[in-house]
């Protein structure tokens, strides 16, 4: 059977943009904070350098940039910011309710960001009795995307093969980190901070079988070989 023929024993999912439209929220609470460390990025520039990624390459980055160690309550601001934020306003990403109801592969959540963000995001949303207990982060691992460690990380706890595995995801980094670990993927561009059409030519360079602009095309291509 060829990649694309393959039905996935377990999907994978990404949560912040695929689950959850939590992006232009969480670049505002990532702006603001870098602004109060004198680091002061336009929102194209910090989503090119920052989505997908861990909020520890955030903080190692912004040592970089300053030539010091941030303050040691930067990531601890940052978040409290990011949770006050979600659960004043975080959305369930538009169908994703439809889709899992649907959905009768096992499935489980493989973020970066961390535990507390990642349980909140689909508590607010009501979408976390569709995963718990599978909720992976890149706390867990060594490495955090793009390096596939996350993502075979979650496929062991779910006992499946990397081979097996089908990865949705929205960001760069978490398409190289998929095809790394040996798992198919597909893009997703129905976030409110992407251009399908944009998106479509750089996901598919990246290794992205197939990218799908909302739920309903998603569905179609996780369950199309079923």
């Amino acid at each position: 059977m060829t990649e694309a023929a393959r039905r996935p024993g377990l999907v994978i999912f990404d949560c912040d943009g695929v689950l959850v439209d939590s992006e232009p929220l969480s670049f505002d609470c990532l702006l603001a904070a870098l602004h109060e460390q004198g680091w002061e990025l336009h929102r194209e520039e910090a989503m090119q350098r920052f989505l997908g990624k861990s909020v520890g390459f955030v903080r190692d980055s912004l040592a970089e940039r300053l030539g010091r160690s941030p303050p040691e309550d930067f990531v601890a601001r940052l978040q409290r910011r990011t949770l006050d934020t979600f659960a004043a306003s975080l959305q369930p990403m538009p169908g994703i309710q439809a889709l899992l109801g649907h959905l009768a592969i096992p499935r489980c959540v493989a973020s970066s960001s961390m535990p507390e963000r990642i349980r909140l995001s689909l508590q607010v949303t009501g979408l976390l009795g569709y995963f718990e207990p599978h909720l992976y982060s890149a706390a867990e691992v060594g490495r955090g995307k793009p390096a596939p460690d996350l993502f075979l990380h979650a496929a062991r706890q779910m006992g499946a093969a990397p081979a097996d595995c089908l990865v949705v995801e929205d960001s760069l980094s978490g398409i190289q980190a998929a095809r790394a670990a040996g798992m198919a993927v597909v893009g997703f561009t129905g976030g409110s901070h992407l251009e399908h059409g944009a998106a479509v030519a750089w996901m598919g360079e990246a290794g992205a079988r197939a990218v799908a602009a909302d739920m309903g095309e998603l569905l179609a291509l996780v369950t199309q070989t079923a």
